[in-house]
C-alpha cells in the first residue's frame, strides 16, 4: 500500500484489498492530475485523514491511470468521493467542498 501523506493510493491492483475488504469505512476520492478542484480539495482530505486516524481510510483514485474502476462505480465528472462500508458505496458527494464539509459528510457517514 502507498501512502501520500496520510491518505493512501488506490488502484485496480489493491482497489479489492484496500478498499472493498477494508475493515474500516473508505472515502475513495477519484480524481485527476489536470482537474482543478480536485487538487483544491486534497490538501483538506489529507487533513481529514489524520484528524480521524483509524476511524476511516481515505484512498485517492486517479480515473485516467484506471478508467475501468471510474467506469464501473459511474463516475462521470471529478472530483467525485465516495464512502465504502463493508464493500458497498454508502454514500457520494460530487464537486469540491471546503474542508468543513467534508468533514461533516465524512463524520455524519460514521455515525
Amino acid at each position: 500500500m502507498f501512502r501520500m501523506g496520510a491518505t493512501v493510493k488506490v488502484d485496480k491492483s489493491n482497489f479489492q484489498a484496500d478498499v472493498l475488504n477494508a475493515k474500516e469505512p473508505v472515502v475513495v476520492d477519484f480524481w485527476a492530475e489536470w482537474c482543478g478542484p480536485c487538487k483544491m480539495i486534497a490538501p483538506a482530505l489529507e487533513d481529514i485523514a489524520v484528524e480521524l486516524g483509524s476511524k476511516v481510510k481515505i484512498a485517492k483514485l486517479n480515473i485516467d491511470e484506471n478508467p475501468e474502476l471510474a467506469a464501473q462505480f459511474g463516475v462521470r465528472s471529478i472530483p467525485t468521493l465516495m464512502i465504502f462500508k463493508g464493500g458497498e458505496v454508502a454514500d457520494m458527494k460530487v464537486g469540491a467542498a471546503p474542508k468543513t464539509a467534508l468533514s461533516h459528510w465524512i463524520n455524519g457517514s460514521l455515525a
